[in-house]
């Protein structure tokens, strides 16, 4: 009986590990663009910061909130008083109610001045 509940207990912990690392795998951190259904001015600019499975945010309109994994793919955000999924690289945010969110990259950085040679 004590082996069962050993197996039992080591396999629920795997399970979890599982759903945290596909959570950590994900990093949401950065600067969004809504490209749908703005809250605010349509292109506007929105910023996730990630903290684990916590999220403080701060949407296209400028409103702070706080957001947090529900589970694997699905985010709670308070303020809202709403879901949203995010695509497993990240780079999209939709809302239940219709408004999306792009991830904007920095750009690359400049090329290095090329060297000069001495004669």
């Amino acid at each position: 009986m004590r082996k069962m509940l050993g197996v039992i207990a080591a396999l629920a912990a795997l399970g979890a590990t599982d759903a945290v690392a596909q959570v950590q795998g994900v990093d949401l951190n950065g600067r969004y663009q809504c490209i749908a259904s703005c809250f605010g001015v349509p292109g506007g600019f929105a910023f996730v910061t990630q903290y684990g499975w916590q999220l403080n945010v701060v949407n296209d309109a400028g409103t702070p909130s706080r957001a947090w994994v529900d589970y694997p793919g699905r985010l709670w955000f308070d303020q809202a008083q709403q879901h949203a999924i995010y695509s497993p690289d990240g780079m999209t945010i939709q809302f239940d109610g219709g408004t999306i969110w792009q991830r904007v990259l920095a750009p690359p950085p400049p090329p290095p001045p090329p060297l000069r040679r001495r004669m």
